[in-house]
């Protein structure tokens, strides 16, 4: 008879599995950031990780198309979500009726994206998205609100960011100015390139949207202009008069008033025109955030204005505006550059350890102590020392020893496993002493 041949076990690449004890890093953060979140009046909202394709596709384009899980159920072709914004789309247009706005929902959740795996890059990968949406209108303090959620979550993260503000109007009225209103697409998509592959690759690629040497190096050149938001907005406020980029000019004049109002610190952000975005639902305000300290991270938060997302699912207009946390792979980065905050490997504030045939009594106290603190019992068949031993590993500050005698008396021996100090106590002053710790 042949022996059983056993499976390697393996994950797929791309996809971040955690030990306990970094997950609850990971659930602390998005814990803060929920409460961040729910603090500013957003409300929670989940939508489904499978969509239909018609839906989730519909106003894609680029590379997501080319990253999207996709396959068929019978006869029904579904995609898994990319992100959670076109979702948001469909659900308001799905429930119009119901929804009181302006509709300020957050949403905390995977997303996928088959793209080549490799360091920061996941295919599976956790989003905490913040939006607003209005119905008809919807008021640029919406755009002013979003960027002050996201100086409140870095806060709360103890992350020191800096927030790259821009708006696709000011790019697209200068594509259209030039003649080239039907690549102002393709020419946006080759110019948010210029960090990764250079300007001389860039240029090459405006040459090939047949724009001539002048307007193709003038472009590079504005989209590399940043600084100071009053001191940008001047410069390039008479550069053109197309009506485009003139809104443009007019919506960041008016968002900059808001962020004053805010009190937003002049110092956390910046006008930087290099910001495009490559989703192409945005039509305004966008802005990405990247941490000063470790530029190389790159964008650890971004988001816009959408005016027309929903508007293929619905006749309605509704207007949007909304931010989005790859928390995944920030988190990977923070880790890789031991950034983190301490870890424990356990949340246990005490752990008892019977000792004879005391199981009983301590499964007892375990219920007791349980009502205020994180308590276990360990009744694993091994000796007190491999117990102790493994405590010690784990890091639980405290150990109950419940003998025969302990039972008898009703005082228990109480260890701290940090100063080795050891007392003989009631339960209630375990207790008392237990709370005061925390």
């Amino acid at each position: 008879m042949s022996e059983k041949k056993l499976i390697i076990p393996r994950k797929l690449s791309g996809f971040m599995e955690l030990p306990p004890s970094k997950q609850a890093v990971l659930d602390n953060m998005i814990e803060k950031i929920k409460n961040v979140y729910q603090s500013s009046g957003f409300m929670p909202l989940d939508t489904p990780v499978l969509e239909l394709s018609e839906i989730l596709l519909a106003k894609s384009g680029g590379d997501i198309d080319k990253e999207v899980y996709n396959f068929k159920k019978g006869d029904t072709d579904i995609c898994m979500r990319y992100d959670l914004t076109v979702p948001l789309a469909r659900y308001v247009a799905m429930n119009s009726e119901q929804i009181s706005f302006p509709f300020k929902r957050y949403q905390i959740g995977k997303v996928y994206r088959g793209e080549r795996a490799q360091k920061g890059r996941f295919r599976e990968f956790i989003q905490c998205d913040a939006d607003i949406v209005g119905l008809n209108d919807l008021s640029l303090v919406a755009d002013a609100e979003c960027l002050m959620l996201v100086s409140k979550v870095f806060n709360a993260l103890d992350i020191d960011i800096l927030i790259h503000i821009s708006n696709r109007n000011i790019l697209f009225g200068i594509c259209e100015a030039i003649g080239k209103k039907e690549v102002a697409e393709d020419i946006l998509r080759n110019l948010d390139k210029l960090s990764k592959i250079g300007q001389e690759n860039v240029l090459q690629e405006l040459y090939n949207l047949s724009l001539n040497e002048n307007e193709a190096k003038s472009l590079i050149k504005l989209t590399k202009t940043n600084g100071n938001f009053a001191d940008v907005l001047s410069k390039i406020k008479p550069l053109s008069n197309n009506e485009t980029y003139q809104k443009g000019i007019g919506e960041l004049e008016q968002l900059y008033s808001y962020l004053k109002a805010y009190n937003l610190d002049e110092k956390k952000y910046i006008l930087d025109l290099s910001i495009i975005r490559g989703q192409n639902y945005y039509t305004g305000t966008i802005f990405e955030a990247i941490m000063p300290s470790h530029p190389e991270f790159g964008t650890v938060c971004g988001g816009g204005r959408y005016n027309n997302l929903a508007g293929y699912y619905t006749v309605k207009k509704m207007p949007g505006v909304g931010l989005s946390i790859g928390l995944t792979r920030l988190f990977s980065l923070l880790d890789q550059n031991n950034l983190l905050p301490a870890f424990k490997e356990t949340n246990l504030d005490l752990q008892i350890i019977p000792l004879g045939e005391t199981i009983e009594e301590c499964l007892t106290l375990q219920a007791y102590f349980s009502t205020k603190i994180n308590c276990e019992v360990n009744y694993e068949n091994r000796s007190f020392k491999a117990k102790m031993k493994e405590a010690n590993k784990r890091q639980i500050p405290f150990i109950l020893v419940v003998g025969e005698n302990e039972v008898q008396s009703k005082t228990y021996a109480l260890k701290d496993m940090l100063s080795g100090e050891q007392l003989q106590l009631t339960k209630e002053e375990i207790l008392s002493k237990l709370i005061n710790n925390k």
